[in-house]
């Protein structure tokens, strides 16, 4: 899932989010509104809360509080929660990669001008990697905003395209929320919430199983 925006705080049905049961789950980023102290804590609060054994993160460019202060949110972080900037984890023999950049837009946090800047932050990613999680999305796949413009990061994409990750997993552009596979991926933009910041859709689940690990499914929301 990703850009749920506080929207598990009560103000009323439906802004309860449902998250499906599973192994581990994801967040790709954008989980308040202005990244502050407490918004960070009162986010946090309710993801360790999920019942999942394995919980992973990153940033989106509403979460603040991650890029002004990096030291004091990582300070944060809940026991069994792991944050993702520019870092792989494996967990149950998948390798996942975590980066929160975005194009520019606007001047919100971890932002950067599309190009070299860019460039330099995807080429981290390195081969091998089973799930890629980043805030935003590759150009062309489920990255049209609202006046039909395609919004994506083509130097992502092309990496993408380099590394081969098995699932990539990201939200940012509200509306173009939905699975597409393409190239051999499954691609997800995992947005709760729609433009009007309305969380109209639920967390997905895929059952992604290690390779040469033969066992059930490990469900990933």
């Amino acid at each position: 899932m990703s850009d749920t925006h506080l929207c598990h705080e009560d103000r009323g049905d439906p802004w309860k989010i449902p998250v499906p049961p599973g192994d581990l789950v994801i967040h790709a980023g954008d989980g308040t509104f202005e990244g502050s102290v407490s918004e960070i804590q009162r986010w946090l609060e309710w993801f360790s809360g999920l019942p999942h054994t394995h919980k992973v993160m990153i940033a989106g460019n509403h979460d603040w509080l991650f890029e002004r202060v990096q030291t004091l949110a990582r300070s944060m972080l809940p026991k069994g929660v792991v944050y993702l900037q520019d870092q792989m984890v494996e967990i149950g023999g998948l390798k996942i990669y975590g980066a929160p950049w975005t194009p520019m837009f606007m001047d919100w946090a971890f932002n950067l001008d599309r190009g070299h800047r860019l460039r330099e932050k995807w080429n981290l990613i390195p081969r091998g990697i089973d799930v890629l999680v980043t805030h935003g999305p590759p150009y062309g796949i489920l990255d049209l905003n609202y006046h039909g413009e395609h919004v994506g990061c083509k130097d992502l994409r092309d990496v993408i395209e380099r590394v081969r990750p098995r699932l990539h997993v990201f939200g940012h552009i509200h509306g173009a929320h939905g699975v597409m596979a393409y190239g051999g991926a499954t691609y997800v933009n995992a947005s709760v919430v729609n433009e009007a910041y309305k969380p109209v859709w639920k967390a997905f689940t895929i059952d992604l199983e290690p390779l040469g690990q033969p066992r059930e499914g490990l469900v990933i929301p």
